[in-house]
């Protein structure tokens, strides 16, 4: 059970104390579809496997949709959650696995659901599934393709943790898989073939020499980068490889697509026998100049940066939503076994996220 009536740091301790690494969010899923059936009549509910869909229906002239994930990466010792002071800050924070990625953001917007029964604009709450591993399981992107018309909105919000400071849009992500082919020898006659292991080694030195680059969108500056995260080759210790693959990851600012992403990974390696596209998600413009989310802004404070990771955030987007992340606890300690979250951050994205609900927006 999950009771908001103490405040949403006291939900944040009940909600990470639930297990919901992906693919076992049925607990936290339950949880949250009882309590929005017990204490949020003035919301129309809606599940999509271990997605909920909450709606305001008051007619309000705008609506803004406000989004969070409902599970994490795996567990290692790291709950129950407890209670710490930071040791360099002296701040009060919570401790444990999905402290930061997400579950204090969930605890602001359940809270806020479940309290403001006439806020000032219309809004969408959603808490989805599968939001840690592949983009194709989303819970999200499931619930979007099942029933669009849910989604529609003016403007999105994702509580992703920013440290409490709005983060425009995203950056879009690429992996590819570069082949070099070579020709199988004995390795005591390795002048009889062609080392696909050492054709591969120059891409390597490009790669450890390439300088990201750093493209202003709207305003915000994104840092692009490319690295090779997994390589493959090899067939025995006494054989001359034929076959070398780097997989490599493109991170790209929100002014490319997709497919510009592509051609600039293809150009890098023209010296490979085949650049061979796996995956590839666009990234979301910054979404500030809407009027939306300007009043947001002005509303919560502080200077806007840029998304330098992947968010959520592109899904709205797609749909020509504009879209920011907004939520407590610092990105860096995401996925950390060390997970932790400031009291205070939860408090006061609390506070910023309510006052502008209730005034409009």
């Amino acid at each position: 059970m999950i009771d908001p009536s103490e405040g949403p740091v006291a939900l944040t301790r009940q909600l990470c104390d639930i297990p919901s690494v992906s693919g076992d969010e049925r607990a936290i899923a339950d949880a949250v579809e009882r309590l929005l059936a017990e204490r949020a009549p003035h919301l129309s509910v809606h599940r999509d496997g271990d997605t909920i869909v909450a709606r305001t229906e008051l007619g309000r002239a705008r609506r803004v949709a406000i989004a969070g994930h409902l599970d994490t990466v795996p567990i290692n010792d790291n709950l129950p959650v407890r209670d710490i002071v930071d040791d360099v800050s002296g701040e009060a924070m919570i401790w444990g696995r999905g402290t930061v990625d997400m579950k204090a953001g969930v605890a602001v917007q359940l809270a806020l659901a479940v309290e403001l029964a006439e806020p000032a604009v219309d809004v969408t709450w959603i808490w989805y599934d599968h939001e840690e591993v592949s983009s194709a399981l989303s819970g999200l992107g499931r619930a979007m393709r099942n029933a669009p018309e849910l989604f529609e909105a003016d403007f999105a919000i994702l509580g992703e943790p920013t440290n409490g400071r709005i983060e425009g849009g995203c950056n879009g992500t690429l992996r590819a898989r570069v082949h070099y082919a070579g020709k199988r020898a004995h390795s005591a006659r390795a002048w009889m073939g062609v080392n696909a292991i050492h054709r591969a080694g120059a891409a390597l030195s490009k790669l450890a020499a390439f300088e990201p680059a750093r493209i202003v969108v709207d305003g915000l500056e994104y840092r692009e980068g490319l690295n090779a995260v997994r390589i493959d080759g090899g067939v025995a210790g006494n054989v001359i490889p034929d076959d070398c693959s780097i997989e490599v990851n493109y991170r790209f600012a929100p002014s490319r697509t997709p497919e510009e992403a592509a051609d600039v990974v293809r150009v890098f390696f023209d010296d490979a026998d085949s650049v061979e596209i796996v995956d590839s998600a666009a990234g979301a413009r910054p979404g500030l100049d809407a009027p939306l989310a300007q009043g947001f802004a002005a509303a919560v404070g502080g200077d806007p940066t840029a998304k330098l990771g992947w968010t959520d955030v592109s899904r709205f987007s797609a749909l020509g939503i504009p879209a920011v992340n907004f939520g407590p606890g610092d990105p860096l300690l995401a996925h950390a076994d060390d997970e932790r979250v400031p009291v205070a951050q939860i408090d006061a994205g609390y506070a910023g996220l309510r006052a502008w609900l209730e005034r409009g927006a």
